[in-house]
């Protein structure tokens, strides 16, 4: 029971950690800009990782480079698309849109009857989310959202590739520094010499901590622990935390009817979880980098 509770822990510090990391990052757009702060985080993410592990950079072939060029690419395009969205509707909303990507990858590579009851619901959020209006919730902001939903599962494709080629988490790490590189000249247009400025490299270090290398050392502690599912149900709260993480730090209240279309996409991500999921399936060897709505690890993009 300890051993429960002690995974859990690991599991919703990370799920809290990743979604307050991409609020932080919302403070810093007005001093760097977006992609300034896409910029930081990535590059700060990808030092901190190639620090950790130390990956390999021979004995590969052009396939495996060309893989880390497209993983590195849906990484750098994943995070821009996603703070683009942050900066101009509520956190909440725009993580609920953003799962609707692996959730309909989930749905169409499951092959199972029941998947299609989940993306009924999960589009049912959304109608509900649309009839209220567009208020708070500008066509840019929802566009770039659901845009990097979009981009987010070809993601896990790229990054489940790599998970096979590539030892421990050696693919992820060259993967962000090769993100790292295609966003440095956005960042560095838009930021310029503000990049280098102490506090906001403070702040684009808490960024990076908090959305990428805390949550993905808990998820790692985590995923030696416990069930897949548990872990993919934990996970698929993401939405709801991202409201939450809105409200405390961003001071970003949602609407009723913008809870409840969260709630409904929270509660068709854990529907396609349990579908999709084996009794008693254990976790994936750590390192190996999944999707949340079919049971498996995720990268942060908060």
């Amino acid at each position: 029971m300890t051993n429960s509770f002690a995974s859990t822990g690991l599991v919703l510090g990370a799920l809290l950690s990743g979604p307050f990391g991409g609020a932080t990052a919302a403070l810093l757009f007005p001093r760097a800009g977006v992609d300034g702060v896409v910029t930081l985080r990535l590059t700060i993410a990808a030092l901190v990782l190639l620090a950790g592990c130390r990956p390999r950079v021979r004995g590969y072939r052009r396939a495996d480079w060309l893989l880390i060029g497209a993983f590195g690419a849906a990484l750098a395009g994943m995070n821009t698309l996603a703070y683009h969205a942050i900066a101009q509707i509520p956190l909440g909303p725009v993580v609920m849109l953003e799962v609707l990507g692996p959730l309909v990858l989930s749905v169409v590579t499951g092959r199972r009857a029941a998947s299609w009851l989940w993306a009924g619901l999960a589009a049912a959020g959304v109608a509900l989310l649309s009839s209220a209006g567009f208020d708070r919730l500008t066509p840019a902001g929802i566009g770039f959202a659901a845009a990097a939903g979009a981009v987010w599962a070809g993601y896990i494709m790229a990054s489940a590739r790599a998970g096979q080629r590539f030892p421990r988490a050696d693919g992820l790490a060259l993967a962000m520094t090769a993100a790292a590189v295609i966003t440095l000249p956005f960042g560095a247009a838009t930021a310029g010499t503000t990049l280098v400025n102490p506090s906001v490299l403070a702040m684009g270090a808490a960024v990076a901590l908090l959305s990428s290398a805390l949550p993905y050392t808990l998820e790692l502690l985590a995923l030696r622990r416990m069930p897949t599912t548990t872990f993919a149900v934990l996970m698929s709260l993401g939405p709801a935390v991202a409201a939450i993480a809105g409200y405390v730090v961003l001071r970003q209240q949602l609407t009723p009817v913008e809870g409840l279309a969260i709630a409904l996409v929270v509660a068709a991500n854990v529907g396609a979880v349990r579908t999709r999921s084996v009794p008693g399936q254990r976790a994936p060897v750590p390192g190996q980098e999944m999707s949340p709505v079919n049971g498996e690890k995720s990268s942060h993009r908060y």
